[in-house]
């Protein structure tokens, strides 16, 4: 026994030791990394929060309710039952202290809140908009949790906070909203919780990912049979061999610069807590489970690496502790929050007494003191209700929404990339965002710059310059004054290299694109009832003379028109002309017509024009006005009468487009001289925001309701000469306070008729939706979601406001009431009443 007890207290000693030790070195990890970078913008001070302003608090933030002290309680039992069956656990994130030094349980903290804003009804703009408008703050203590947790308003009072502030903000946001949301606290990656992106992509330049094409069925004796391959197999076997050798070039290249990417290791490696939002599937027709970094405002899968693993999670409902293994991260857990073997839950929703563990039972296990101690407290937990949030309404003015970014400015650095963002209208040239691509990761030579712009008077949206080639493309919304879409050169100046894409739609000729430079001229069309597609303007060299470049005077002399078709189906082949090329400077006309379905071949016609002799002064013939070959028949025996009106109306046609190509070079000019002019005096156009367009109607209002007299019907009724009876000023009052009921009753009746009548039609959208979804397009699917997003906001914003004057009608009434006393026409008589 002795020996054995000997062993017990050796085995004891090393355990301590192995502790101390382990304890020694994670103490020295954190050291170590308590200086590393954290990736905050330089230009953001640090902040103190001790300094901040607390006397102006609600007193809800600064006591708690009896409620709260029982909530506090409770938790503190859970917490006490949880570390007696887990020690070798962390401790749960429960009840940090708030702003006012009061200690708060976390659930209590989420404030549910619809904001009136549609851009903050999806998910993916609620998180845009918490990691745009707040500046991150990074743990005192990367391995624990803050011994704080502020309010939500405080938080965006002051534009900043760490990850369990951005977290309970966006949960507030997502659940106001309708979604399954909780806040998550856990474990994630160095880069993730440091906020560092530097070797992620950006996320405007990832690539769509592509939807897996179905597998080709068995082919049966009946389907029809590919063509014959006609190429050697040694061709395909050395262009096989060349593919193989380029993909392995390419794959070991991919290697060496992972190799170069590859972070260093991290010493606190699944140690650093984070906290973020889980979002479960269902509510507002989300189809699968995901979670959203705060940070970054970006969504990620359950599986994603980045996560290592969960202590537990909360609404403003209820808190549930994770009790699976994260040995594999959060790859194999299961997230249904009703499983009790893996998720335990505080407050239960049932009248089922609390039980974290079977084995908590065990008698064995627990002292007398605390069994009897268990028995006395499960009553506690039954159905027990959280109690209702202590943080004041959460606010976002039109202005906070519109501005976001605390400096006016944010800076995000990618892999090979940085990404700048402004406030509207902070630039005088409309810029909003722009995307650097560098060639190498330390971010040093500058391959590409791309530009968003906002209120621009020209239209412009997008900028592209490619540094290498000093190409620039300009991308404009609909309303130019030229209808351009897009405009691609390096020059403003006539004559050089442009690309130009129109909306073909908005102008008369359907131009679509139009290519220009030193020599040529082309022009693609779309729609067109004469189907003309392409015409192609080839020009020689200008003669010198005095006169401006693009002037009438001095413009370039065109050598050669060709124009394309399309087929006319009206007409047979060998009489639909496909290609017209006006040869100006040899005086010939070269058709090309349609193939027919038996031919190989098209048919063509030249036709040749008179020259004039100058010397001679008189007009000299060709031997023959047209040559013909007609495709899969002899030829037409055509009467020398037809192919002179022939050649006479494409003479004709000929000068008309001479005419139209210099109006297109004449529109060239004109638009690089409005682009001049545009650039070089900048217009931005401002937008009204909703409060100011309300801020005039809700003045005329005020004005009329103190200028209304509500007594004034009445008065007129009972004949009101300066003085009344007693019984004249009681039927006054009642008058007046019947007629108020009834506007007060009417709102909430045109409310609820608006609430039916949404969804009514929600309803039939859907069901037309289910009946027509085979035959939909991706276009008109989207368009649907739309619909039923912006229908559900509305529905939401209405039940928001049904609620809000129900509640509302008796404090109204009664305050009518008193204003009634209050009156001196009825104050006399009223008075004692």
């Amino acid at each position: 026994m002795e020996v054995l007890e000997e062993k017990e207290e050796e085995h004891r000693e090393e355990e301590l030791l192995k502790g101390l030790e382990t304890s020694a070195k994670l103490q020295d990890a954190e050291t170590k990394v308590s200086g590393e970078q954290v990736c905050i913008p330089s230009d953001v001070a640090d902040f103190d929060w001790s300094s901040i302003d607390t006397s102006q608090l609600p007193s809800s933030y600064k006591t708690n309710s009896l409620k709260e002290k029982k909530i506090l309680q409770i938790a503190d039992h859970f917490l006490k039952q949880y570390t007696h069956l887990y020690p070798e656990r962390n401790p749960l994130f429960l009840h940090p202290v708030n702003e006012g030094g009061v200690e708060k349980f976390v659930s209590t903290t989420i404030r549910p809140t619809l904001v009136p804003y549609l851009e903050l009804y999806n998910w993916d703009s609620c998180a845009s908009f918490v990691s745009d408008y707040l500046t991150m703050e990074p743990l005192k203590s990367p391995v624990t949790p803050p011994s704080s947790l502020y309010s939500p308003t405080t938080i965006l009072k002051y534009q900043r906070g760490n990850c369990f502030d951005f977290s309970v903000l966006l949960c507030s946001l997502l659940i106001g909203a309708g979604y399954d949301a909780y806040c998550v606290h856990g474990y994630a990656t160095r880069e993730m919780c440091t906020l560092d992106e530097t070797l992620e992509v950006c996320p405007l330049l990832r690539e769509p990912q592509e939807v897996p094409k179905e597998e080709m069925k068995k082919s049966s004796k009946y389907t029809v049979k590919p063509p014959l391959d006609l190429q050697y197999q040694s061709e395909l076997q050395q262009e096989a061999q060349k593919k193989a050798d380029t993909e392995a070039v390419q794959k070991s290249e991919e290697r060496e610069e992972k190799e170069v990417e590859k972070p260093e290791r991290d010493p606190l490696h699944g140690l650093r807590v984070h906290a973020w939002v889980l979002v479960l599937s269902g509510n507002r027709d989300v189809p699968k489970t995901f979670f959203i970094n705060p940070f970054t405002g970006r969504s990620h899968s359950t599986t994603d690496e980045h996560f290592l693993g969960i202590e537990s999670v909360w609404n403003d409902t209820n808190y549930w502790v994770n009790k699976q293994d994260c040995w594999n991260g959060c790859k194999d857990l299961n997230f249904d929050l009703s499983d009790a073997v893996r998720w335990e839950i505080m407050l239960l929703e049932s009248n089922k007494p609390l039980q974290l563990c079977p084995d908590a039972e065990k008698e064995e296990d627990l002292s007398d003191g605390d069994i009897n101690d268990l028995q006395e407290k499960k009553k506690v937990y039954m159905s027990f209700d959280m109690p209702v949030s202590w943080v004041a309404l959460i606010q976002i003015s039109p202005k906070e929404l519109e501005t976001r970014y605390s400096q006016g400015r944010k800076v995000i650095l990618y892999k090979k990339a940085k990404l700048e963002k402004w406030a509207p209208n902070l630039n005088g040239n409309g810029l909003m965002t722009r995307l650097t691509i560098y060639a190498d990761l330390d971010r040093t030579e500058v391959v590409e710059v791309r530009e968003w712009f906002k209120n621009r008077e020209d239209m412009l949206d997008m900028r592209v310059v490619d540094k290498q080639t000093q190409l620039t493309t300009d991308h404009f919304s609909r309303g130019h004054r030229f209808h351009l879409k897009a405009h691609t050169y390096t020059s403003l100046e006539p004559e050089t290299e442009h690309t130009m894409e129109f909306y073909n739609k908005a102008r008369v000729d359907d131009l679509q694109k139009r290519v220009e430079n030193a020599t040529e001229m082309i022009e693609y069309f779309v729609g067109r009832d004469d189907f003309l597609h392409i015409r192609h303007a080839e020009f020689g060299k200008r003669e010198e003379t005095p006169g401006g470049i693009g002037t009438a005077t001095n413009s370039r002399p065109i050598v050669q028109i060709k124009e394309c078709f399309h087929r006319n189906l009206e007409k047979p082949a060998d009489e639909d002309v496909a290609e017209r090329i006006f040869l100006i400077t040899e005086q010939k006309i070269h058709l090309t017509y349609h193939i027919k379905d038996e031919c190989f071949t098209a048919s063509t016609k030249d036709l040749f024009k008179a020259v004039r002799d100058r010397k001679a002064k008189s007009m000299t013939t060709t031997p023959k006005i047209c040559i013909s070959y007609q495709a899969g028949s002899s030829e037409k025996e055509e009467r020398l009468l037809h192919e002179y009106k022939l050649l006479q109306n494409l003479t004709t046609e000929e000068k008309k487009l001479k005419r139209k190509v210099r109006q297109s070079q004449a529109e060239v000019v004109d638009i690089l001289k409005i682009r001049k002019d545009e650039e070089r005096a900048i217009q931005l156009s401002v937008p009204e925001t909703d409060e100011e367009r309300r801020r005039e109607p809700e003045a005329m209002k005020r004005k009329e309701k103190q200028d209304l007299d509500y007594l004034a019907p009445v008065l007129i009724q009972l004949g009101y000469k300066g003085k009344m009876t007693k019984e004249q000023a009681l039927h006054a009052r009642d008058e007046c306070l019947a007629a108020y009921k009834d506007r007060l009753l009417n709102k909430i009746k045109i409310i609820q008729a608006r609430y039916e009548k949404a969804t009514k039609e929600l309803q039939e959208k859907e069901l037309w939706f289910q009946k027509n979804q085979s035959r939909l397009s991706a276009e008109e699917e989207e368009d649907y979601r739309t619909y039923c997003s912006e229908a559900l906001f509305r529905i939401h914003i209405t039940v928001q406001r049904l609620n809000s004057n129900k509640q509302m009608v008796l404090q109204k009434y009664l305050d009518f009431e008193e204003k009634l006393h209050m009156d001196p026409r009825l104050a006399e008589h009223l008075g004692h009443v």
